[in-house]
């Protein structure tokens, strides 16, 4: 067992007794999740009443909802990648019938699929109307259309979740390919990964599916599937938590050393895990962290834990979500058979013990694609300050740090403060840290013991391939009493 499973192992019990909660409390008829890291599952759970009595586990089958997004995203890249797509190519392109749409003003764009991508092509938000158009046609989306569109803002300025903006990226999937949508997915992202527990239809899926309920003066109403049509790429597909863990942890492996092979390059997958457009705080209300939107993904900013990939999934009937760290590959993915039940506030909850749990067992950090040079470098940087800290002298400084470290601070005065910090702290500069924080390969903080506090010290290195230091920070910190 590795260390980051033992770490998952020793708060699978708490992960359990969130979800747990909910069905008891009665958010949601059953309650099922599972956390993952870069080797796939590793642990799950479920609660509830999926619809036969019985209770959900990693196979059974739910509705994703909007978590489908990426799903289309991919598959719309694949077509980038082959050449056949720009993704600066206007959405009337493809689709003919967006020519009648008038623009909110003479000088707007017409949306590009990148927009439509990031959810700034302009359109109002969405979610009680699209969750009900997903088996229309392609006919009646053009009628849509034709009949005029509204605009929150001028295509390309901002961001509003957009589900009519997804179907139509479907739309251009289909022509792009000459095939269906679903069939595109299907056959292009899908099923070369093993994903064979994910259909968009209820019929096409394998395991037991769980009924979609609705709460209704005191009970649960059982809700109609819906099936497949021109929404479908907004959120129709069904799967399971071992089969999104395994969608998951593809995505997630494009920021491993070794990324796994697929219908998707690493490169396409890390682009869409960018921050592309800024999400503002009303955008995704009770957030938390810092957010913006890539490709059919959101990204989060958190100060301990670094980037955040998730996508939520609403349905009538059901609530789905996924997440997982860009730096570890560490996630969780939920669901629940309730409409509004916002499985969202407890996978993120989980995830957050999760991530707490692994990080108090790390012993170090893997570094990102293409940064082990950095590392190795910033790493070499420090051993070269603790030998310079314990006995200063100047030319070794010289051979250590940029010209501007003595030119910042003189020598003679950066001497002085380090000896002063020192004995404030009563600090064993021979001593091995006590903890570390990396806010990037090039940058490293650490703190020593002392006899009445601590000393933390800052390196950063400058651009240049010889990995001097440009950044030297030596701070005090005593003992509060």
């Amino acid at each position: 067992m590795t260390r980051m499973h033992a770490a998952i192992s020793a708060v699978a019990e708490r992960v359990d007794a969130v979800f747990r909660d909910r069905v008891d409390r009665g958010v949601a008829p059953s309650s099922v999740w599972g956390v993952f890291d870069r080797s796939g599952l590793v642990t799950s759970g479920g609660h509830g009443d999926r619809g036969d009595a019985q209770r959900p586990d990693a196979d059974t089958v739910y509705r994703i909802a909007s978590c489908t997004k990426s799903v289309t995203a991919a598959t719309l890249l694949t077509l980038v990648a082959r050449g056949v797509l720009d993704l600066d190519a206007p959405i009337t392109d493809f689709v003919p019938a967006f020519t009648a749409v008038p623009l909110p003003t003479p000088d707007s764009p017409v949306p590009t699929v990148r927009m439509l991508l990031t959810m700034s092509a302009g359109f109002p938000t969405d979610d009680p109307w699209a969750d009900r158009q997903e088996s229309i046609s392609d006919a009646e989306l053009d009628l849509v259309l034709r009949n005029g569109l509204l605009f929150d803002s001028i295509p390309g300025t901002r961001f509003a979740y957009s589900n009519l903006g997804y179907a139509l990226l479907g739309r251009v999937v289909a022509v792009v390919s000459g095939r269906p949508f679903t069939a595109a997915a299907q056959d292009t992202v899908l099923r070369p990964l093993g994903l064979d527990d994910t259909a968009f239809s209820a019929d096409g899926s394998r395991g037991v599916v769980a009924t979609g309920f609705r709460s209704y003066a005191g009970d649960w109403e059982p809700l109609a599937m819906t099936g497949p049509g021109a929404f479908s790429p907004i959120g129709g597909l069904f799967s399971t938590v071992r089969d999104l863990a395994r969608w998951a942890t593809h995505l997630a492996s494009a920021f491993s050393d070794v990324p796994e092979h697929g219908p998707v390059s690493p490169a396409a997958r890390r682009l869409m895990q960018q921050a592309m457009r800024v999400v503002p705080p009303v955008g995704v209300p009770g957030s938390s962290r810092a957010m913006a939107y890539g490709f059919g993904l959101f990204v989060e900013q958190d100060d301990r834990f670094g980037e955040l990939v998730s996508h939520s999934g609403g349905y009538p009937g059901f609530s789905a979500h996924m997440r997982w760290s860009v730096r570890d590959g560490l996630g969780v993915v939920a669901f629940e058979n309730a409409t509004q039940a916002k499985v969202s506030v407890a996978a993120q909850q989980a995830h957050d013990i999760v991530l707490e749990a692994s990080r108090s067992t790390a012993t170090s950090t893997v570094p990102a694609p293409g940064t082990a040079v950095t590392t190795r470098a910033t790493r070499a940087a420090q051993a070269a300050v603790t030998r310079l800290l314990a006995d200063w002298r100047d030319d070794l400084a010289d051979t250590i740090c940029t010209p501007n470290v003595a030119l910042d601070v003189p020598y003679d005065r950066r001497r002085r403060a380090v000896a002063q910090a020192v004995a404030a702290v009563g600090a064993d500069l021979t001593a091995t840290p006590v903890d570390e924080h990396s806010a990037s390969p090039s940058h490293l903080r650490w703190w020593l013991p002392g006899s009445c506090g601590r000393l933390c010290v800052e390196i950063r290195l400058a651009p240049s391939a010889a990995g001097l230091v440009q950044t030297l920070n030596v701070i005090a910190e005593p003992s509060v009493r």
